[in-house]
């Protein structure tokens, strides 16, 4: 049975921040030098400061910025122990559509309800970091209309609230030593709008699960099942094991780019992974989540998202 109650760490960064109307998703690599994950370490330690720097403008546009650290840059990073469940993004392939395994040693969600705000933290954000990383990947997102994805349809109605957003979120007693951290992860998908504008709203409705006016769920055609079902994880009793989405579209109209950056934080890294397995191999297997076929993955990351006495703790090399 899941855990419902327990204390929430007062430290943890800011996973639950309200959705806003910008964002950038921001991954970068750290340089192999010993001396660019010096200069990572003094910029991960300041992040509170710089998010005061920028945010007094407008107290009420709710600027943050959350900090997750990649497998491979935890291991650079020198600690003795480790996140349970920090692991690589597993790359998922399979004859009609593959989830695809990017670089990324770490991920800046930055978010606000200000573009300029956004702009002016990541601006800062790279001047500090230097020549320290290289940009792998960076997305602008916005919030469409009454918070939809560019297919029409309303993203994010699961989300836990409440009392039940610490419980989906924030690892807890299972995992002492990183209570209050999350596990996050990031997946960049594009889409052929004129494929899925060619299908009637009914067949978009049966693909996602729900109604496209007023998002009410619709019941699953057997075997095929829709994509809200495929993405909902449940135990024994039927239990949903929540995560929390921050999806955000993208996209270029002059350059015929379009997309959602899926972004999941959870307490439990296994039930995005499992997620992923039911919408890329199918549950049965070969049943697929039908909006890939109009979206494509085209990144992947997994990272842990420590609390910030831990985050300080490796900004200050301890």
């Amino acid at each position: 049975m899941q855990e419902t109650d327990r204390r929430v760490p007062i430290d943890a960064q800011k996973v639950d921040a309200p959705l806003s109307q910008f964002a950038v998703f921001l991954v970068v690599s750290i340089r192999p030098g010993d001396g660019d994950l010096a200069s990572v370490r003094d910029v991960l330690a300041g992040m509170d400061d710089l998010a005061k720097t920028v945010g007094f403008r407008d107290m009420g546009a709710n600027l943050s910025c959350v900090v997750g650290i990649g497998s491979a840059a935890w291991d650079r990073f020198g600690r003795p122990d480790r996140p349970a469940e920090l692991r690589p993004f597993p790359t998922i392939k399979t004859a009609a559509h593959s989830a695809p395994s990017t670089p990324g040693d770490l991920l800046f969600h930055i978010r606000a309800d200000r573009a300029d705000l956004c702009f002016e933290f990541e601006r800062l954000l790279l001047d500090l970091l230097g020549d320290a990383v290289e940009v792998v990947d960076e997305v602008n997102g916005f919030r469409y209309f009454d918070a939809r994805d560019l297919l029409g349809f309303v993203d994010g109605t699961a989300n836990p609230s409440g009392a039940g957003m610490a419980e989906a979120t924030l690892i807890g007693d299972e995992d002492p030593a990183f209570a209050g951290g999350s596990y996050v992860v990031v997946q960049k998908y594009l889409h052929d709008l004129a494929a899925w504008n060619a299908m009637t709203t009914e067949q978009q409705e049966a693909v996602i699960g729900r109604r496209k006016a007023d998002n009410v769920e619709l019941d699953d055609t057997e075997p095929q099942k829709a994509h809200k079902t495929l993405a909902t994880i449940t135990d024994d009793d039927g239990a949903e094991f929540e995560i929390l989405r921050d999806n955000m579209p993208f996209g270029s109209p002059a350059s015929g780019e379009f997309g959602t950056y899926f972004i999941g934080y959870t307490r439990r890294l296994w039930v995005i992974e499992r997620m992923l397995k039911r919408m890329f191999i199918g549950d049965p297997p070969g049943l697929h989540d039908r909006i890939l076929d109009v979206s494509t993955a085209v990144t992947g990351g997994t990272f842990f998202v420590p609390p910030l006495h831990l985050l300080e703790a490796l900004g200050d090399g301890d």
